[in-house]
């Protein structure tokens, strides 16, 4: 069995059993059973997002030499994931005018913890193999970052599955996968040299009708905060609703601190595979 076939198979088995994978008194998942693939530590992309994204966005030789020295980012594989929501949670969210289900807060809050152990435990898998690994967003190195357009910050799981083959982005800066949009997605690094998976899209956008023809824009009516337009998707309202009206109004209520949103995930004709 090649490492592509290997770590696959592991995130799935995790995925697939893991108890961590449920919602609170229930057998039904968060997440779906996930793709994954690879991109090489030296993809060209990498250098490209410190141009596009912003040089305070690392690449991923970076994350390897500051956990284990000079030297060992010289090569490897960034190695990404993506965790498809449940469809009864995404029925959940779709009737949703303002604020999330509970459901959906669920994963937000309790799924992101189970992607945080997936990632834990995929580093472990790794260096159980004989390899070096790092988990970027458990990285000391990552860290949020103030910009004119928004937060952003020194990793992004997005671009990293993009560059791993794994999909295109949306009007509303979401991520379409075969899959859909309304997921979770993460990333681990090694210096384990994997075959990395081809990336089919000619456009960054590819996957989006409003990038492909002109023909959608379901997600701007779709955002209680005004954040989605036919220009793009401001981050300071997105954020400032999700993270401050969504929580006064649900955290408390859901007893969760991050409810998130993702009504522009749902409800639209991307929210589970690639709109023809």
């Amino acid at each position: 069995m090649d490492w592509n076939e290997r770590i696959a198979r592991e995130i799935k088995r995790l995925v697939r059993e893991s108890p961590a994978n449920r919602h609170p008194g229930s057998d039904s998942p968060y997440f779906d059973e996930p793709l994954v693939g690879y991109a090489s530590l030296h993809d060209p992309l990498f250098q490209e997002y410190r141009v596009s994204i912003g040089n305070f966005h690392l690449s991923p030789g970076i994350f390897l030499e500051s956990a284990f020295g000079p030297g060992s980012g010289r090569g490897g594989t960034v190695i990404c994931w993506i965790l498809p929501i449940s469809a009864s949670t995404r029925e959940s969210n779709r009737t949703g005018i303002r604020m999330p289900s509970r459901e959906w807060a669920y994963t937000r809050t309790h799924g992101e913890a189970f992607n945080n152990g997936l990632r834990k435990h995929l580093v472990d898998f790794l260096t159980a193999s004989g390899s070096r690994a790092i988990a970027p967003l458990l990285s000391d190195l990552f860290r949020t970052v103030e910009t004119p357009e928004g937060l952003s910050s020194t990793w992004s799981e997005r671009h990293a599955a993009y560059a791993a083959g794994l999909g295109t982005f949306s009007l509303s800066r979401g991520f379409i996968t075969e899959r859909g949009i309304a997921h979770r997605c993460g990333s681990v690094i090694t210096d384990q040299v994997i075959a990395p998976t081809p990336r089919r899209n000619s456009h960054f956008g590819e996957n989006c009708l409003f990038y492909r023809n002109g023909s959608c824009g379901a997600c701007i009516a779709r955002c209680p905060a005004g954040a989605i337009t036919r220009d793009g998707h401001d981050k300071k309202l997105c954020r400032d609703y999700g993270y401050g009206t969504v929580v006064r109004e649900v955290g408390e209520r859901y007893g969760v601190e991050a409810p998130g949103c993702g009504l522009c995930q749902t409800g639209v004709p991307c929210e589970a595979g690639i709109p023809g």
